[in-house]
């Protein structure tokens, strides 16, 4: 009796394992399906509830992070807040001077002349309206990309590299391309620093950075564009603009944390590179996959 009895539960495990992989061998095609006639190169790894329910398409390609890069920077400026070495409420002052014109910039719009804000307020700035005058400020507050790269990469992370700021990314096209990460990678950092909570970041942190990812008000018809109404999402995107000559996109990138009716998640990354499609077209890749993806996990 005991061996028909542990017999029949390795038969259903098997099947279940099997069913899963098939499933998410659907998904799968459907999202090479939303791909098959895109003029560009798009990275994607999904990350479900369960150990099973991973999979990626180009998902070990390298890819420009533009500002999805800013999410890093924050964890690295709280890891240090929580070593004492910066305070939330520490004020920085931020000069007229260091208001480029040329970067996209909320708070160069609401204080021209320069201002001084706490690390809290900037990081807010940073993630939920990309600044990146901010982010400038907070680059060379921990002493300059190096930091962020050095401290992701002793964490474990090796794909992704950080090697210059906003100022030289956005005014050299060619060296955007020297930030950045694979979808795996970048699955792999959103899911560790969600899912440990009290191992990476001090309670008020960990709560601080996801508030905020939550509250991005950026990339509305990327992976939110076609969710369900009220869906929770905390995400980061990245945006190169088009090339002036060419028209191409080197980078219309959205990753982050989708959550589920039954109060599961997953991780999603995606990132757009070498697209000779227009904007519109680019986020409605990112929604389609996010939604093909949330169909099938709130089903599963």
């Amino acid at each position: 009796m005991l061996r028909t009895l542990q017999f029949t539960l390795i038969v259903l495990c098997l099947f279940s394992a099997r069913t899963n992989a098939q499933t998410t061998e659907t998904l799968k095609k459907k999202i090479s399906q939303i791909l098959l006639s895109k003029n560009a190169v798009v990275g994607v790894t999904i990350s479900g509830p369960n150990t099973t329910d991973t999979l990626s398409i180009n998902g070990d390609k390298k890819f420009p992070m533009q500002s999805t890069f800013k999410f890093p920077i924050a964890l690295t400026m709280l890891s240090e807040v929580d070593k004492g070495h910066f305070k939330l409420d520490s004020k920085v002052e931020i000069k007229k001077s260091e208001m480029l014109p040329d970067l996209w910039s909320p708070i160069r719009e609401k204080y021209p002349d320069g201002v001084t804000l706490t690390i809290g307020e900037i990081l807010r700035f940073i993630i939920t309206m990309s600044d990146n005058v901010g982010c400038d400020v907070t680059l060379k507050l921990l002493g300059g990309p190096k930091a962020v790269e050095a401290y992701i990469n002793k964490l474990g992370f090796s794909d992704f590299a950080v090697k210059i700021n906003e100022e030289t990314m956005q005014n050299n096209w060619d060296m955007q391309f020297l930030n950045w990460t694979t979808p795996k990678e970048a699955n792999r950092i959103l899911d560790t620093f969600y899912a440990n909570k009290k191992e990476l970041l001090s309670e008020s942190s960990y709560k601080f950075i996801w508030t905020l990812m939550q509250e991005s008000e950026t990339g509305k018809s990327r992976l939110q564009g076609q969710l369900p109404k009220g869906t929770l999402i905390a995400h980061k995107t990245g945006f190169s603009g088009a090339h002036k000559s060419t028209g191409i996109y080197a980078a219309v990138n959205d990753i982050g944390i989708i959550f589920l009716p039954n109060g599961k998640y997953f991780c999603i990354s995606v990132f757009i590179t070498d697209s000779k499609e227009n904007l519109e077209s680019n986020e409605k890749i990112i929604a389609d996959i996010a939604s093909a993806a949330w169909l099938y996990f709130s089903r599963h």
